[in-house]
Formats: structure tokens, C-alpha cells, sequence
């Protein structure tokens, strides 16, 4: 870690001068990674504007970012129904039989809306990026093309749970969309979240004992750097309360293990697929209930590729 400095932040395409405090994680690519005092999290700067991140969202990001994306996810998209079901089974766990409208911020080739509505949701997702809005609307689901703002969010009525899977880290001021989602939710309304789970023990492990650099800062893609601990801050500082925190297949483990697959794309497929047959096989098992209260292990101890956080509003 390199010593404290004070940045202006910038956020909405101007420059606010207000001064953010906190040590420097990491520099890449002109960007600092600060452990922002005033935020409560990490976060680059500077801070890419909306209008650059429009840019890049609603035409760049699936067909130049992850051109392979769509193809992947439908390869692989009885895991990701295992873990979309996941999601639901704690969504209905949370909420009773007659709460079932939800908003997915972010909602990406519409397969999470997809399956709710197979369970029976009543389903709506907002998404920026135009191919992935015209793939939704291909597998029947209702997608509002753009970004969540204060403006539109009126226009959008209130749900019983809203889902964001790997989308405040993409944002310029997640604050802000916690307090959106916040005012969506009709009281008793629950939150389901995932970020990535960055600067954990693991990643810092395989730095040491395998010469790797700090791989996961991706700026300016990434701007935010959640953990199990600041997530759950930012949610209880918009006024949520916290219900439960798991944390994901830790994905680091392979790198310690000798599967270096950080820039080699067949060995991180590789490495995927084993991590999907796991999955599998604990979710079909008898073994269901004891990958649950592993996840919640892992996040007791800052583990886990992802961290996913279900949250109440009172």
C-alpha cells in the first residue's frame, strides 16, 4: 500500500472538488485504487464520467469487452440457472407467496428474468447495453432500455425485490443507486446483491507465491472495490438491513494450487468448468444445505469469488 492522498471525485461529467481521503491500493493505467475514508469502500479515480460509461455500455461492452459472453453464458446456462435458483430460493425465503414483482438493475441477456419468470415472478429488468436489451426481449422478458436514474426510477412503481448481479462496481457513484433501488422497494422490500470480492486474503496470497500482479483492478471498467464488510456498510447506510452474506466459489484457490489461469483463456475455462461440476454436484446432493453454510463461511472469513448480499427495507 503506498501512502494516503486527497483526490477530487468526480461523478455525472463534473468535477464536485470534494475531497476523498484514504491509502493507495493500487495504480494502473493512469488510475489510482484509493481505500476511500469518506466512502467507505474503494474506488479509482479519476472517476469516468456518465457520458464516457454510456458510451462504452450501451454499444461497446458485449461486442468489444466480452465479445464471447453471450455464447459462454448460454453454454453454461444449466449452472447458471443453478445459481439464479439459488437467488430465488432466497428471494421467496425472504419475502411471502403473494411478493413476487422484481426489478433486476443490470439485468445483462435477460436469463436471470428468464428464470423467474418460469417460477413464476412478475419480472422487469433495465439494461444499458443494446444487444444484450434485444437478446432479453428474444427469450420473452420485459427490458427498459438504459440506465437506472432518479428519473426514471419514478416512472417504474414499486417492487416487493430488486436484483444487481456485478453492477456497482461498474458505477460512478454507487451510493446513489442503493438509494434509488431503496425508494423502488415497498417496506419489507429485500435486495438481493453480487460484486466481486477484491483486495481478499486469497488474491493477495497468490500475488505473493506466484508473481502475479494485482490483476483484478480493471479500471476503467471497474471503478469500485467492494468486500463482504463494505458492501454491507454502504446497504445499512442507505438505511437497509442486512439478512444474510455468502460469498462464492473462491475461484483464487486454483491459482494457489498451480493453475495459473489469470490471462490464459482455455485454462480458465478449464478451471470454470470444475468449479461449475462442484456446484453441481453439492446442489444435487445430499449435500444441498452444507453449500450454503459454506458460502456463509467463506464470507465470515473475507472469502469467496463474489460477494452476494440479501438485504431488507424496513
Amino acid at each position: 500500500m503506498k501512502p494516503k492522498v486527497e483526490v477530487p471525485w468526480q461523478t455525472d461529467g463534473v468535477h464536485t472538488w470534494e475531497s476523498h481521503h484514504g491509502l493507495v491500493y493500487a495504480e494502473k493505467d493512469g488510475f489510482k485504487v484509493i481505500d476511500c475514508e469518506q466512502c467507505g469502500f474503494k474506488h479509482i479515480t479519476p472517476i469516468p464520467t456518465v457520458e464516457e460509461l454510456e458510451s462504452v455500455y450501451k454499444h461497446d461492452y458485449y461486442s468489444r469487452e466480452k465479445p464471447l459472453y453471450l455464447q459462454r453464458h448460454q453454454e453454461d446456462l444449466d449452472w447458471w440457472n443453478l445459481v439464479y435458483d439459488e437467488r430465488y430460493d432466497v428471494l421467496e425465503q425472504a419475502l411471502s407467496p403473494d411478493r413476487r414483482r422484481l426489478l433486476e438493475v443490470g439485468s445483462g441477456p435477460g436469463y436471470f428474468l428468464a428464470r423467474g419468470k418460469e417460477r413464476g415472478w412478475d419480472v422487469t429488468g433495465i439494461e444499458p447495453s443494446n444487444q444484450a436489451v434485444e437478446h432479453s426481449r428474444g427469450l420473452g422478458v420485459n427490458v427498459i432500455d438504459g440506465f437506472l436514474t432518479d428519473e426514471n426510477a419514478s416512472e417504474l412503481g414499486l417492487f416487493d425485490a430488486i436484483h444487481a448481479s456485478e453492477v456497482l462496481e461498474h458505477l460512478p457513484d454507487p451510493r446513489q443507486m442503493l438509494e434509488i433501488m431503496y425508494g423502488l422497494l415497498k417496506p419489507g422490500g429485500v435486495v438481493a446483491l453480487s460484486v466481486p470480492n477484491d483486495f481478499n486474503p486469497l488474491q493477495f496470497a497468490a500475488c505473493e507465491t506466484q508473481s502475479l500482479d494485482q490483476w483484478w483492478v480493471a479500471p476503467p471498467h471497474h471503478i469500485n472495490y467492494f468486500d463482504h464488510a463494505s458492501l454491507a456498510n454502504a446497504l445499512q447506510n442507505t438505511g437497509f438491513s442486512v439478512l444474510s452474506s455468502e460469498g462464492s466459489f473462491p475461484m483464487e484457490m486454483f491459482l494457489l494450487m498451480g493453475d495459473g489461469y489469470v490471462g490464459n483463456d482455455e485454462l480458465g475455462r478449464h478451471v470454470h468448468a470444475k468449479r461449475m461440476r462442484f456446484d453441481m454436484a453439492m446442489r444435487s446432493s445430499s449435500l444441498h444445505g452444507t453449500k450454503s453454510a459454506l458460502q456463509q463461511a467463506f464470507a465470515n472469513l473475507g472469502l469467496g469469488r463474489l460477494v452476494v448480499l440479501l438485504a431488507k427495507k424496513h
